[in-house]
């Protein structure tokens, strides 16, 4: 039995001083017969971190082996991060739900793209773009209630006017996505261009990754239609070494990657003044470590979100959002601890005191 003692915050001005831990579960009120081997944690208590955008088992050169995924996996766990919504990845993940020492796992299947249109060995490529729906339907038979299609990408066949392009067509969206529905699947989609906006929204997409292209005629449709989306700050962060690397030989494109890049911080105030849900993913597996979920809160601070609308969406909003359900009276107790308030300190996410994961501590300072 663990016996909690502090702030603990379950939720949305849902606030005890003591809660207990037994049989892994969570409970309210002190039990009849407390074990005499209580372990006792205090601090500050919050539900476990979710990554909503990661990607277990691929690495730089696509996908890896089941020990580097269970490292990957591991070493989220221990940043706090208790729960996981995988936004595409080549290797085939579904063992890591059956781990009880790993966090949980939400599968989007595997990406979906056109040929030379997305990084090389991660993406079903679709010869014919007028199969997006037959892919669609197959990645949401594989995932956990998710699909992730590649809505736009650096078209290389226009030379050094190369620049950013959408994939596929407003009908084709909207076919893949009402097939998905059907499947009662979500499909979120990368997309970094203002080009694919509108024609994504019309399709009635339920999620954007990155977003680096919405702009202000796109606010009210995106907050009408109730569609998170995901900064990737770590990410987008990266877009002048990208740019860099295009200089020459894709000018138009390298121009634009680093217009992204200066108005990132800009770019994600604007969201959120707008009122447009925000949640919080690493976009961890390729050049972004796993376990930056902490880096990316204090990104999204430093952009000017606030630190206690960050906490929440990286924790029981999010939580909401996939369909985890509140943490609750009876529910499974996966909760970090911290020595201080993340929500007037974010830099304490990146000291959890302790971390549970289904009524174990797992992971301790």
């Amino acid at each position: 039995m663990i016996h909690l003692r502090g702030r603990i915050l379950l939720g949305e001005g849902r606030e005890w001083s003591d809660v207990w831990v037994q049989q892994g579960k969570i409970r309210l009120t002190r039990p009849v017969a407390p074990s005499s081997a209580t372990k006792e944690v205090s601090g500050w208590v919050f539900p476990g971190l979710v990554d909503v955008h990661s990607h277990l088992g691929l690495g730089v050169e696509g996908a890896v082996d089941s020990g580097t995924t269970f490292d990957q996996a591991r070493t989220d766990r221990d940043s706090g991060v208790l729960a996981i919504r995988d936004a595409g990845s080549p290797a085939d993940t579904r063992w890591v739900r059956d781990r009880a020492d790993l966090p949980r796992l939400l599968r989007a299947g595997q990406h979906i793209a056109r040929p030379k249109r997305y990084l090389r060995g991660i993406a079903v490529e679709l010869d014919d773009p007028a199969t997006l729906a037959a892919a669609v339907k197959e990645q949401a038979r594989r995932g956990d209630g998710w699909v992730k299609l590649v809505a736009d990408w650096i078209d290389r066949s226009a030379g050094a006017d190369s620049d950013l392009a959408p994939l596929w067509s407003r009908e084709q969206l909207t076919a893949a996505v009402a097939t998905a529905h059907a499947d009662m699947a979500r499909v979120t989609a990368h997309t970094f261009a203002s080009e694919s906006i509108d024609d994504l929204l019309a399709a009635g997409i339920d999620g954007i990754e990155h977003g680096t292209g919405i702009r202000e005629q796109h606010l009210d449709e995106i907050v009408r239609r109730r569609v998170p989306v995901t900064p990737t700050l770590l990410q987008v962060g990266q877009f002048e070494r990208i740019a860099a690397q295009a200089d020459g030989r894709y000018p138009v494109y390298a121009r634009r990657m680093r217009e992204m890049h200066a108005r990132r911080y800009e770019q994600v105030r604007m969201l959120h003044d707008a009122g447009v849900q925000l949640l919080v993913g690493t976009d961890a597996g390729t050049t972004v470590p796993h376990g930056s979920i902490a880096a990316e809160c204090a990104e999204l601070v430093a952009a000017g979100v606030p630190a206690p609308v960050v906490v929440a969406a990286a924790s029981w909003r999010a939580r909401s959002f996939l369909g985890l359900g509140d943490l609750v009276e009876g529910s499974s107790a996966d909760l970090v601890v911290y020595s201080r308030d993340p929500r007037t300190d974010i830099t304490a996410l990146a000291e959890p005191r302790a971390v549970i994961l289904r009524g174990q501590i797992v992971a301790r300072s």
